[in-house]
């Protein structure tokens, strides 16, 4: 195989692991991973990866160099950050559809994204909604293949303290599993896999069906 690969989202939780994956799997030929800004000094250096920063709002722009044979969207942000359920829209929806969209045209053939528990384009949730309103249009574009991964709250290295994940790996241990966190590494694990075996067809990857490793 000779996968080149896209990678949205490099810099979070998430995209961080998928990139040390990609970089040491043999039937990647390249990644290129799409940053605001130039990576830090202690990101995972490989003659493979590219960093090609662009500017999201502007994506259109990029377009030849959106060319890649599968799409990871590890894209994401929260309420908090974003300040306004409008930004976290821009965000959180318009920003991967455009991107899926873009890549489809130049060819890509998979797209994989990092959605949540409990996406659903009917919820009452915000977040929830917005998230299952993705997944839809992402459905109704023609992905010969499309996987959905829908993980619970995300553990791993972030920067900052967050209270309430301090607080849900303290009694992770009660939680089920559906609802229990999950680490970032587990769900690249799955990610990196699925786009391995390249299945046709569309699929979601719940949080319990997740391996812990």
């Amino acid at each position: 195989m000779d996968r080149r690969v896209l990678l949205a989202g490099a810099t979070g939780l998430v995209g961080r692991e998928c990139l040390s994956r990609l970089a040491v799997d043999a039937s990647v030929s390249s990644v290129t991973a799409l940053v605001r800004r130039p990576p830090d000094a202690d990101t995972v250096l490989h003659r493979k990866l590219h960093f090609e920063q662009v500017d999201f709002e502007q994506l259109g722009l990029y377009a030849r160099k959106l060319a890649a044979d599968q799409v990871i969207c590890a894209l994401g942000t929260t309420l908090k950050l974003a300040g306004s359920r409008e930004a976290f829209r821009h965000v959180d929806f318009d920003y991967p559809l455009a991107l899926a969209r873009l890549a489809r045209q130049q060819g890509a053939r998979h797209f994989l994204l990092v959605s949540a528990l409990g996406a659903d384009s009917g919820s009452r949730v915000f977040y929830s909604r917005v998230k299952g309103e993705l997944e839809e249009a992402l459905r109704a574009l023609d992905y010969p293949s499309l996987t959905i991964i829908r993980p619970s709250l995300l553990l791993g290295d972030r920067d900052g303290f967050r209270f309430g994940e301090e607080l849900a790996k303290r009694f992770a241990w009660a939680a089920p599993r559906r609802y229990a966190p999950v680490r970032a590494s587990d769900v690249a694990a799955v990610l990196v896999e699925a786009a391995r075996e390249d299945r046709p067809g569309q699929r979601v990857i719940e949080s319990a069906d997740i391996p812990r490793r």
